[in-house]
């Protein structure tokens, strides 16, 4: 029997559609991006430049790849699903190195331009004051949520795919504003059973110019987490990133990788970790660009991609399909398995919910 490494590419092609939904309760279209193992006859197309797919983000026009391959025939059947949800102000394309990574494994992967990004309404108002500015970011704030169970309902109800996800396997996964929205989901939505949360935000004392995002963890039942930091976090500190995780009341797990900042997280991770170091800030963060580190002094995307990838699908294997050799995997020596692929991290401790392992 072969030995259980989340960090292999998985047995199934990635596919991939976009679709537009509209949430006619709040009168908002999103664009929704969705990944699921594609049919055997697709082998090795969504890793090949030619027929991979291409797309570009909103405000760059450069075209970007994606590990999926576009409008790909599916491989029938009932599957895990997992909700991503992007940083502030990002895309649903944010973390396609993931998203691909985990259909690829067998997962339903389904993420959308959140509403701060698709609703007119929020956009940000030349000339706007600072009360409208805080009235715009408390109503973006509001939104998330409803956004993220708004795709789920929306993922859940479509029945014309050939791929189907079980609505009693679903889990969700963010990075930034969006991994304050895989913690705030559970506290209004029991459907979802498993959380990633990658530097999340909605630590009680936030940097200035930082959303004030807060969280009860009032779960009403274990919802396993892992939290995925980086220890040279400018936005997201990680003095925030423990806070967050001794109030955690369920399973929860915290790794921390080294020497990586916030946009370690995201795709082309050297290209975006530069564009925000010089990039000119509003004055209340100001202090972003000034404090971060050049990429040369930090891990590179490769590295910071296999980290992500690797542990947030041992995380989904352990929970949604109830994989021992997942959860032996999280058990056993994690920094050792990372340190053989060169890269350097810290586990800070695992624990169940009612007591410490």
């Amino acid at each position: 029997m072969s030995r259980y490494d989340p960090f292999f590419r998985g047995p199934f092609p990635a596919g991939v559609q976009t679709v537009q939904s509209l949430d006619s309760a709040r009168n908002r279209s999103f664009p929704c991006e969705i990944w699921y193992p594609a049919a055997a006859a697709h082998q090795g197309q969504d890793l090949s430049p030619e027929t991979q797919d291409v797309f570009t983000v909103p405000q760059i026009n450069t075209p970007r790849r994606q590990a999926a391959v576009r409008n790909a025939a599916a491989h029938p059947g009932a599957y895990p699903a997992i909700v991503f949800s992007h940083h502030s102000g990002g895309h649903r394309r944010a973390a396609t190195f993931l998203c691909t990574h985990l259909s690829s494994h067998g997962y339903i992967v389904a993420a959308l331009d959140h509403s701060e990004v698709s609703a007119p309404e929020l956009a940000i108002q030349q000339g706007e004051t600072r009360e409208q500015r805080t009235a715009r970011m408390q109503a973006a704030i509001a939104s998330r949520v409803p956004d993220v169970r708004f795709l789920l309902d929306r993922l859940l109800s479509d029945t014309a795919f050939d791929v189907r996800p079980d609505p009693e396997r679903i889990g969700i996964v963010g990075h930034s504003f969006g991994g304050w929205t895989a913690l705030a989901a559970p506290e209004t939505d029991s459907r979802f059973r498993a959380v990633v949360a990658l530097a999340p935000g909605g630590a009680s004392n936030p940097r200035p110019g930082i959303l004030p995002v807060t969280l009860t963890f009032a779960w009403g039942g274990d919802v396993p987490v892992l939290y995925l930091v980086a220890d040279n976090d400018v936005c997201l500190p990680l003095v925030g990133m423990h806070e967050l995780f001794d109030r955690t009341v369920a399973t929860k797990q915290m790794i921390i990788v080294r020497r990586a900042d916030h946009m370690h997280f995201m795709d082309n991770v050297e290209e975006q970790h530069e564009a925000v170091r010089n990039m000119t800030f509003p004055e209340e963060l100001s202090w972003i660009p000034r404090e971060m580190k050049p990429i040369t002094e930090l891990i590179s995307g490769e590295q910071a991609h296999l980290f992500v990838r690797g542990l947030t699908l041992a995380h989904m294997d352990a929970v949604l399909k109830q994989s021992g050799e997942a959860q032996r995997f999280l058990e056993g020596d994690i920094t050792g398995e990372l340190a053989a692929r060169g890269v350097e991290a810290l586990a800070y401790h695992h624990a169940r919910a009612g007591g410490t392992q």
